[in-house]
C-alpha cells in the first residue's frame, strides 16, 4: 500500500512543498491564536474560566428539545 500512494506522490509536481505549506499555515495560525490570548483582558479570561462552573445563566440559553 506504501509503495501505491509513493508511487502516486511522486507523480505530483511540486510535492516536496505540502509539509512546508502545512507547517506555515499551522504555525501562522497557532501564532495568530496566541496574540489573540495574550491581547484578551484579564476579565474577559475570568468569565470565560468561569463559564464552566456558574450556576446562574446570564446568557440566553434556551433548552431546543424535539
Amino acid at each position: 500500500m506504501l509503495k501505491f500512494i509513493k508511487g502516486h506522490l511522486t507523480s505530483i509536481d511540486h510535492v516536496d512543498l505540502f509539509p512546508v505549506m502545512a507547517f506555515i499555515i499551522f504555525f501562522s495560525l497557532f501564532i495568530g491564536v496566541l496574540f489573540w490570548v495574550r491581547a484578551m483582558r484579564r476579565d474577559q479570561v475570568e468569565h470565560m474560566s468561569a463559564l464552566p462552573l456558574a450556576d446562574d445563566c446570564t446568557t440566553d440559553t434556551t433548552n431546543h428539545a424535539h
